[in-house]
């Protein structure tokens, strides 16, 4: 596989990457989305997943080749989305084939006293092997950086062992965990603009859309109108600092102008991020609150549990895209994707349907 490299038209500058959190962390990527991964032309051993900085991965996968040499472990590691090199050094201990030995009569000393720290540096030995001395079809959990070798993406491995999970709780904890993380951060694009302060800009748009937020989880407001919260907003317009005395006035929108503009794009984000949706698209403007829909999460319970019925779904479920046909059948054209997504979340909190797979989700 050709290394890729990141057009530095579209390459955030170095300078930002550490506001992104994931720069800093070991990003529990897919072995897919890690081979893909575009690198830096700025400093080579930094890739690119969604424009986020990643410099080093966590990976749980199975052993699907090995070869050892003298200094190190060179594992084949597949998580179902690919395979990937892992390079792995030995310990000083795995260097030392040789078991300690019992010099000048102090084994069988320690053993009288109760203690042999002869046989607990053996028995230290052993279980360090076993955890490192992995065959083919064992588990490994393998953290570290990403490399390019000889145009092959591979894993050097800053701690790997051995995952001992014989009723696979570890491997479904991660499969729960990973999707989650891809929708809360790794899918979406990082703010890594910077004002002249030197913080991460807070728009006023940002700042209408979480005043809205707030407003609608305190309140637990279920269904409204533009003009039910368009007050809100005011002293978000009121606080927009003034044009300096000596300097001449502009022509601009009025105060009440800006404040209905602001409030429809405040709105429009709340749609697209699936906060709001409109159920029947009318003069009157009416907004549902997703969170706060009984009859959308009834609707989308009661499509999981008739269609994982079916012999189609029984294995793996209904994926994503089904459901939100389904759901856009029997109750709105107009829920979204995103919307779709968050009352998913919302039911899987509540044990009411369980993700069998990325994308896919069953009911109890």
């Amino acid at each position: 596989m050709r290394a890729a490299t990141m057009d530095p038209a579209e390459e955030p500058p170095s300078l930002l990457w550490g506001l992104d959190s994931v720069f800093s962390a070991f990003a529990r990527l897919y072995i897919r989305d890690i081979l893909e991964m575009t690198e830096s032309t700025q400093v080579p051993g930094i890739y690119f997943y969604n424009l986020h900085p990643i410099s080093k991965v966590d990976v749980l996968g199975t052993v699907v080749y090995k070869r050892e040499r003298e200094d190190f472990f060179c594992y084949g590691v597949d998580d179902g989305t690919g395979v990937i090199n892992c390079l792995c050094w030995k310990g000083d201990l795995l260097k030392e084939e040789r078991e300690p030995s019992d010099s000048g009569g102090q084994l069988g000393a320690a053993a009288r006293g109760g203690f042999d720290p002869i046989a607990e540096l053996k028995k230290l030995r052993r279980a360090q092997r076993t955890r490192c001395r992995l065959e083919i079809g064992e588990l490994l959990r393998v953290r570290g950086p990403v490399k390019t070798s000889r145009q092959q993406r591979e894993i050097k491995a800053s701690t790997y062992y051995k995952v001992n999970d014989p009723v696979m709780a570890v491997q479904i904890a991660w499969m729960m965990e990973v999707p989650q993380l891809y929708r809360r951060c790794y899918d979406k694009p990082p703010q890594l603009e910077l004002n002249a302060a030197g913080d991460s800009a807070v728009t006023l748009l940002s700042k209408a859309t979480n005043t809205l937020k707030n407003f609608f989880k305190q309140k637990s407001v279920n269904r409204f109108r533009p003009y039910d919260v368009q007050d809100l907003l005011q002293p978000l317009i009121s606080s927009q600092p003034a044009a300096p005395a000596d300097q001449e006035p502009v022509a601009g929108p009025s105060a009440c102008r800006r404040l209905r503009q602001l409030l429809k794009e405040a709105l429009q984000v709340l749609q697209d991020e699936g906060v709001v949706y409109r159920k029947v698209k009318s003069q009157d403007e009416v907004y549902l609150v997703t969170a706060q829909d009984a009859e959308l999460l009834t609707a989308v319970r009661d499509v999981i549990r008739e269609d994982s019925k079916r012999e189609k779904y029984a294995e793996r479920g209904c994926h994503i895209l089904h459901i939100l046909s389904a759901v856009r059948q029997r109750y709105s054209l107009n829920v979204s994707r995103a919307a779709l997504e968050l009352v998913l979340k919302s039911l899987e909190c509540n044990s009411d349907i369980i993700s069998t797979s990325d994308s896919h989700y069953t009911a109890f």
